[in-house]
């Protein structure tokens, strides 16, 4: 069976946790065709269709990780156990200016290979300042559906050569490639603005940023108060914190997505709330490198759209977002009680959650008629996830569930992903030239 290509698929027997409005458990059938999912129940009959056998399988949306940093994979491990400016400084911008195409696209196969065997379907992606072009490449033959962009790059101390570029060439680069990629594999492929921070960015180059954005009707993603150092550099320099200056700029707008978000006063708050600016919620980033814990609960409460990701391997280890959902969950109940982060308002901010922060809420996030099929079966019959009889469904996914019970992703109505085995990156080949690339990346720089 060639599901990978096939245009109408029948997924039969599952449980679906839909994620629509009301959480509804479905028992039965999903078909889909051209891509969209377009009969969910029990009496679907489609002879004509390649068939998914379900039988005891949890189908549920593919998760959707609004923070993500492919271009950083190859650096897992080598950045351990330290604080953010510290963390950037001496480990992460040398890596990152020592990339070239080849090992930044190697670099983003190995991260797209992970993110999908562990369910993710989306992903909002920031690359670095130079060969992202290799990034998109690895992404529209992964099958992915992503947003991403070049990070951006015109300021800041401590910043090695190679990743130090003019407002100008900045700004142009990005242009460059939102015009060859954005709307590239059928809309699968979306670009970003990415101003790494505002600790790196002139306020020509932001200002820029929000005109081009506005120009182009793309979405800007950029890191905002992860760090008291970084809010105090920003004070120092802009002469107030982070997400007021954002503001003052004009940039914080409804199409600005900030990463992490952790440090925020009430005014901040305000504005986000105020302007309909999305958050992404990092746990795993954020505990790693003693950051801090967001105050997502305050944050959801006041209606503002938060998401979930892993950030990169190198500050995680892993982009894993079973992990992201045990700790988002676990680290809000320490300091506001067990009922604060349920099991169900985990999951949705992994799939609705993260569709609402990248505009994509009519499209994916759930399983509901009309939406795109991008999908994950998990196989629930193990030791961890046991017992199941009279067993809340929500928590055997949550608090249970690892990225090693996920046996079939879809995006885009193709299969990716099938018994285990993603289809779409060569495993074998991926691990080796990953390998490979390192070796001769760390070379460049005399390691």
């Amino acid at each position: 069976m060639d599901t990978e290509t096939s245009s109408k698929i029948w997924i039969r027997d599952a449980l679906v946790l839909t994620m629509n409005a009301d959480n509804e458990v479905i028992a039965g059938d999903v078909l889909v065709e051209g891509g969209r999912i377009v009969r969910i129940g029990a009496d679907i009959d489609a002879p004509d269709a390649e068939v998914i056998d379900a039988g005891g399988k949890v189908l549920l949306p593919g998760f959707v990780q609004t923070h993500i940093h492919l271009c950083q994979t190859l650096f897992r491990g080598r950045a351990d156990d330290l604080a953010l400016i510290d963390w950037l400084r001496k480990r992460i911008w040398p890596l990152e200016a020592a990339h070239s195409e080849d090992s930044v696209y190697y670099s983003a196969l190995l991260g797209i290979g992970e993110l999908i065997r562990s369910g993710t379907t989306t992903i909002l992606d920031m690359e670095t300042v130079h060969h992202a072009d290799a990034a998109f490449r690895a992404i529209e033959e992964s099958g992915i559906r992503a947003f991403s962009g070049k990070v951006m790059m015109d300021h800041g101390t401590e910043v090695p050569l190679a990743l130090q570029e003019t407002t100008e060439r900045s700004l142009q680069e990005s242009v460059d490639l939102l015009e060859k990629w954005h709307g590239a594999a059928n809309g699968r492929i979306q670009y970003a603005f990415c101003p790494r921070f505002v600790v790196s960015c002139t306020e020509e180059l932001l200002i820029g940023v929000r005109d081009l954005s506005a120009k182009y009707g793309v979405r800007v993603h950029t890191h905002a108060s992860e760090n008291q150092d970084e809010i105090a550099l920003v004070e120092a320099e802009r002469g107030m914190r982070n997400v007021v200056y954002l503001d003052h700029i004009g940039l914080a707008r409804p199409n600005l997505i900030l990463a992490h978000s952790i440090w925020l006063d009430e005014a901040e708050k305000a504005i986000i709330q105020k302007r309909g600016v999305k958050v992404t919620h990092c746990p795993g980033s954020n505990l790693k490198l003693a950051s801090g814990i967001a105050e997502v609960p305050s944050l959801l409460e006041m209606g503002i759209p938060v998401g979930l990701g892993a950030d990169g391997a190198p500050c995680n280890n892993n982009l894993d977002m079973f992990q992201e959902m045990r700790l988002a969950a676990f680290i809000q109940k320490v300091r506001h009680g067990p009922t604060v982060m349920d099991a169900r308002k985990v999951l949705r901010m992994a799939t609705m959650g993260g569709a609402e922060v990248l505009g994509l809420e009519g499209e994916i996030g759930s399983v509901e008629i009309g939406k795109k099929a991008d999908l994950q079966l998990l196989d629930l019959e193990d030791f961890h996830v046991y017992p199941s009889y009279d067993a809340d469904i929500f928590s055997r996914v949550v608090y249970a569930a690892t990225r090693g019970d996920v046996d079939t992703v879809l995006i885009d109505g193709k299969v990716v992903m099938s018994g285990k085995s993603v289809l779409t990156v060569d495993r074998r080949r991926v691990l080796t030239e990953s390998d490979r690339s390192l070796k001769a990346l760390l070379a460049r720089i005399g390691i």
